[in-house]
């Protein structure tokens, strides 16, 4: 049984590590080395292609605008998917759970789907070319996710809580901010990082909604290395190692919060 399981784990170690090696690999490589020898070592290390990218104004100006709207989007995610789900979980009121269920049923739609009244809606606000059109759109579809994951966890906190805190006269928004947010850092870093890969990693609703360079986040970026006749693979392999570290690190140093978080609720006592 151990010996399955250990199996089973270095498979599942193998198809996560072995594309992001060969994806920083292949940064290291030329065009004609990448093309022959896609996933061995390269014949000569081309540490320009990482140096070249990292030096330049224009990878700098594209992380930080990725670094706005996906931490734009966490904080706002975070503070309406909270609220709601304090509703959801500790309010009863005519039509909660349909409601709830409106919220959830946005799951279902992936934003590609809505992509043209969404983009109507943002030119009739005035917000195309802006952060917010990226922003706004982004909060929309993922608040179904974080108000399922905040409300489930809310709903499994000790009942006791809640009845000393009336007992003592504390009201609902006192509850929720002295109370319930202080035992919720595992469920409040599982929403944070879900909501901020989803964003960093979003290539649609950016495309659609932005027209300006100044203001591509690194998705958009990589059509930069993209030719009228070929596309310089090399440095797209680089680029998407660099872009992708921040990711990684955020989910390493959130990693245990995340399993508590996306554990919670497993086993009812």
């Amino acid at each position: 049984m151990q010996l399955y399981m250990y199996v089973s784990l270095i498979l599942v170690a193998a198809i996560v590590i072995i594309p992001l090696a060969s994806t920083a690999l292949g940064g290291f490589k030329t065009l004609g080395d990448l093309r022959g020898n896609p996933f061995g070592l390269p014949t000569e290390w081309q540490w320009s292609n990482y140096t070249d990218i990292i030096f330049s104004k224009r990878y700098w100006l594209q992380m930080s605008n990725s670094l706005i709207i996906a931490l734009l989007t966490v904080f706002l995610t975070l503070a309406f998917g909270a609220m709601a789900a304090f509703c959801f979980a500790h309010i009863r009121f005519f039509g909660s759970s349909y409601l709830l269920n409106y919220f959830l049923i946005g799951l279902m739609f992936p934003a590609a789907t809505a992509i043209l009244p969404l983009y109507i809606r943002i030119r009739d606000l005035g917000l195309i070319d802006t952060y917010w059109g990226v922003v706004l759109p982004q909060v929309a579809f993922g608040m179904g996710m974080s108000i399922m994951l905040f409300r489930n966890y809310f709903r499994n906190l000790p009942s006791e809580l809640f009845d000393a805190a009336f007992v003592d006269g504390c009201g609902y928004m006192r509850f929720f901010w002295h109370v319930t947010l202080p035992l919720s850092r595992p469920i409040i870093a599982t929403v944070g990082i879900i909501s901020f890969v989803s964003s960093w990693n979003n290539y649609i609703v950016p495309l659609i909604m932005l027209n300006s360079e100044s203001r591509y986040p690194w998705p958009l970026g990589i059509m930069i290395y993209r030719g009228e006749f070929s596309t310089e693979w090399q440095l797209v392999l680089a680029f998407i190692t660099l872009t992708i570290l921040p990711t990684i690190i955020a989910f390493f140093l959130a990693q245990k919060h995340i399993i508590a978080g996306l554990t919670a609720g497993a086993v009812k006592s």
